[in-house]
């Protein structure tokens, strides 16, 4: 019996979502909505090319190529800026083992340059090769390998001491 294109995407949905879900709010530097914007957008765009999905080796790699352009794109936008100041947006909580690590990193991912936390997050939270992250940016392997080595020494310049302080625990 042959399942139907929704039931298809519906079931390739479910098994994604949440590790895109989890780049997406790495991506985000912790902005759970724009992260939850950036999953259901991607979604959105993987359901309108399902049809087709049969050309795609690799969906899941596709989708998460799919979010971290979505992420650029949004970050381009002039509204992207914006933040509302009237009120401290809800966070979701916290499970993890570490709290001041988790912060002190998302806080460093957030002083990345929008591509530079892209080059990151691909390489090291995805582990994708080098070629694979300059494709999924259409850059080359070069900037991807100059971007690394920047990001990273931005954030070990950005978390000082404080990673030796957390590692030690």
């Amino acid at each position: 019996m042959r399942r139907s294109r929704a039931e298809e995407f519906m079931e390739f949905a479910s098994a994604r979502s949440g590790h895109l879900f989890r780049s997406a709010c790495l991506l985000t530097s912790g902005d759970v909505h724009l992260a939850e914007d950036l999953v259901q957008e991607t979604l959105g765009r993987m359901y309108a090319l399902w049809g087709r999905v049969h050309r795609i080796g690799n969906p899941a790699g596709y989708a998460q190529t799919v979010l971290v352009r979505t992420f650029l794109s949004h970050r381009r936008r002039r509204s992207a800026t914006e933040r509302p100041l009237g009120e401290l947006p809800e966070r979701a909580p916290d499970h993890g083992d570490d709290p001041e690590l988790r912060i002190a990193l998302l806080d460093a991912l957030a002083r990345l340059a929008p591509k530079d936390r892209a080059v990151v997050v691909l390489r090291y939270w995805e582990d994708r090769s080098i070629e694979e992250t300059a494709d999924a940016l259409h850059v080359s392997s070069a900037a991807v390998r100059t971007r690394s080595v920047r990001a990273l020494a931005k954030l070990r310049e950005g978390l000082g001491g404080s990673i030796a302080e957390f590692a030690a625990r």
